[in-house]
């Protein structure tokens, strides 16, 4: 069977990048050996594997990503952090702004 990861790392400047892959040794490496300089990650070396999901299903990981890149930094540091049970409260503080 086949893992899915999703992933967050921290860059040098201290802000997050959120991806998938089913390889996550691989990509961290390719985060860090500046593969693409077109990316997010390129200018903002080294990177720091800080996060991972594992996932079975490709759909499921690639649908935790999308929700992942849409939340703010107080978010994804709750899940580093494994602080699940404060994402209904910051999710609660973001709709009242």
């Amino acid at each position: 069977m086949k893992i899915y990861y999703v992933y967050i790392v921290k860059c040098s400047d201290n802000s997050y990048y959120t991806g998938f892959t089913n390889d996550l040794e691989r990509r961290i490496n390719e985060h860090n050996g500046g593969v693409n300089p077109a990316s997010y990650t390129h200018t903002r070396r080294p990177v720091k594997l800080v996060f991972y999901n594992e996932f079975n299903d490709v759909n499921q990981a690639i649908q935790f990503e999308k929700q992942i890149k849409g939340w703010n930094r107080k978010k994804k540091e709750a899940i580093i952090n494994d602080n699940w049970e404060l994402l209904p409260e910051l999710s609660k503080n973001k709709m009242k702004k």
